[in-house]
């Protein structure tokens, strides 16, 4: 008996990456009590089990979800709760325009043919013109880009602190208020799908370079342009800063999650990195379980959980005082490195990238050289 007890718990450590080094009586005894439910089989447990030590005792922190909750990321009908409500709306309103602007920056196509006759032809005021009335529309719409990151911002931090308030854990919010939890991920999902877009078309650093050159230009020459009053100096800064980083919309996500953790000093910065690591462990476990893979109907649904997977993944490192990336994340990882590259590489080199280039601790002396090589 006692050796069928250890192989059964030495199988469920395999299912529920419970990390190596904290097999204790406790955890053991927990993972065979979690996997002991009736009808219980290795694909109800979702997550893995923590064992921490707090305050000199164990706790446990069984972070697992059940069948009514294993796919909510895929589910396109998890309806808000009347708790829920006024948050839904709020984000909803955002979530509905983000379709808009995607489509919008997917179909940029950019003044390049109008700026490069300009340039060839500096005296040319006619081409000159033209290319100026070929850009601000451009630029016009950059800038709504720009002001939606800020709607974006604002929309996070509501979820946030929906997501994270007391006196519930993470993962009780997360069974809780699933249509807020849905929001989260598509918030993800768009904001990676926005970044990628933006990455591949050169068109929009062009378009607003020329257009702040032609506006200090005209600005020195003291002419007066049209387009001015609406992307002016100060508004052409600020959009310059956002444009500059290779993952703009990202980029504002994790400052405003970082800003969110810093000034709720009062809440556990546990909630956060809880909740963040709650989704990425469901988004592995979905991709890599062939169970789960069978249930996605078209690419456009993997590639939905691979973004949202990466996006919690990455406001997690820039969250976190050690990141995602060290040996006591909560985070496989190496589980979710290697789903990503088990995918076709014209659908997660985006994805990898982002992991390389827009984490804050991978090159950090804590981060494994296996890890590092995944990477590569």
């Amino acid at each position: 008996k006692k050796q069928k007890w250890w192989g059964e718990q030495s199988r469920f450590r395999v299912l529920t990456q419970t990390p190596r080094g904290r097999g204790t009586q406790a955890a053991q005894t927990a993972v065979l009590r979690t996997g002991a439910c009736p009808g219980f089989t290795a694909a109800h447990l979702l997550l893995h089990l923590e064992v921490r030590s707090q305050v000199g005792r164990q706790r446990e922190t069984p972070l697992y979800l059940q069948n009514r909750y294993q796919l909510y990321l895929a589910q396109a009908d998890a309806q808000p709760t009347e708790a829920e409500t006024a948050v839904w709306n709020q984000v909803n309103a955002v979530l509905e325009e983000a379709q808009t602007i995607l489509a919008e920056l997917q179909s940029y196509t950019g003044a390049g043919l109008e700026i490069r006759e300009a340039i060839q032809n500096p005296n040319d005021l006619q081409l000159q013109e033209k290319a100026w009335n070929a850009v601000c529309p451009l630029v016009a719409k950059l800038k709504r880009f720009y002001e939606f990151s800020l709607r974006l911002e604002n929309a996070l931090r509501s979820l946030l602190e929906a997501l994270t308030s007391p006196p519930y854990a993470p993962t009780q919010h997360l069974e809780r208020e699933q249509a807020l939890a849905k929001q989260f991920a598509e918030i993800l999902h768009f904001t990676l799908t926005f970044d990628e877009f933006k990455m591949t078309n050169p068109a929009i650093q062009n378009d607003f370079s020329y257009y702040r050159r032609t506006l200090s230009r005209n600005r020195i020459n003291n002419l007066q342009l049209d387009a001015e009053s609406d992307v002016n100096n100060e508004m052409a800064n600020r959009m310059s800063l956002f444009y500059a980083e290779a993952t703009p919309m990202l980029k504002t996500l994790s400052n405003a999650t970082t800003k969110f953790v810093s000034e709720n000093k009062t809440l556990p910065i546990e909630d956060t990195t809880d909740c963040l690591s709650t989704m990425a462990c469901v988004c592995r476990v979905m991709l890599e379980t062939p169970e789960y893979r069978s249930r996605f109907t078209n690419t456009e649904t993997l590639l939905f959980c691979m973004r949202v997977m990466v996006g919690v993944i990455i406001l997690y490192d820039h969250v976190h005082p050690v990141g995602a990336f060290a040996k006591t994340s909560k985070i496989d990882m190496k589980g979710c490195i290697k789903v990503l590259k088990d995918q076709p590489s014209t659908s997660t080199e985006g994805l990898l990238n982002a992991l390389r280039y827009t984490t804050r601790h991978l090159n950090d002396d804590t981060t494994s050289k296996q890890i590092r090589a995944l990477l590569q």
